[in-house]
């Protein structure tokens, strides 16, 4: 008898290979297979298995995880460009961390993950004027994930936000494609302008540990930001930046930073 979701799983690789690491763990630790199943196993999809495991962690006194999870559901099943960002986004995790083993690491225990998938229904119900309910979604992600971004920043896919703890993305910031980012990252405005005031974080970019960009400028394509640095001026595409202020230091380092994951600027670079 085939297993509940085998065939969906064989149309899709992501949730396949999901699957059946679920499957070894469960098997590996037997105190962890009643959530395994629960949270994966159990279910024919992967939008039905976040949506379960998302509602689970935000549910609480104040929203049920039942109701939360008919929203999740609502909005992925209205947006299909959700799920396509889901996988792309998990995949991005186990391709680019190498403390991550598995998809289903990623999936059951990495709460930058979790925070960006939070993210994607809270985008979704603010763009459908849901003002209220995708602002409970924000407060309960930086509540439970120490991750805040505002629900009308617009994120692409193929996103990695690595340990996540402090990360801040402003209302009008935008985030393009295949972006990395570690915690301590914020994109902000520089004070109380209004209207378009947050950084453009251009597809490729890598934004190290501690990054602070301020304002209305942009992080251009495949550019490089380096561990603590805050970057108050534009950077041109393919360049590295350091320092407070940052300053560029070149602009012939690696062809794809946030896949390469090198976080090394050699001294020289800066002579």
């Amino acid at each position: 008898m085939a297993v509940r979701g085998e065939k969906v799983a064989s149309l899709d690789p992501i949730w396949s290979a999901l699957r059946e690491q679920a499957q070894q763990l469960a098997t590996r630790e037997p105190a962890l297979a009643s959530l395994v199943h629960a949270t994966i196993l159990n279910h024919s999809r992967l939008e039905d298995a976040l949506s379960y495991h998302l509602a689970k962690k935000i549910g609480g006194e104040e929203m049920s995880p039942m109701l939360l999870r008919e929203i999740f559901e609502e909005a992925i099943n209205a947006d299909p460009a959700i799920a396509d960002a889901v996988r792309a986004d998990l995949s991005a995790v186990f391709d680019r961390d190498p403390a991550c083993h598995s998809h289903a690491e990623a999936f059951l225990f990495y709460k930058g993950f979790h925070a960006l998938e939070a993210y994607r229904i809270g985008h979704w119900l603010w763009a459908q004027k849901r003002d209220g309910m995708a602002l409970f979604f924000q407060s309960r992600i930086s509540e439970l994930f120490a991750v805040d971004i505002h629900p009308a920043a617009k994120l692409g896919r193929g996103i990695m936000i690595d340990h996540a703890t402090g990360v801040v993305i402003g209302e009008t910031a935008v985030v393009e494609d295949d972006v990395s980012m570690l915690h301590g990252v914020s994109l902000g405005g520089t004070g109380k302008e209004q209207g378009d005031r947050h950084p453009k974080i251009r597809r490729g970019v890598l934004l190290s540990v501690g990054v602070k960009v301020l304002g209305n400028i942009e992080i251009g394509e495949y550019s490089r930001i380096g561990a603590g640095s805050v970057v108050l001026k534009s950077v041109p595409a393919h360049c590295t930046a350091v320092g407070v202020p940052a300053k560029l230091v070149n602009c012939s380092g690696c062809d794809r930073p946030s896949q390469e994951m090198d976080q090394f600027i050699d001294e020289a670079d800066g002579k």
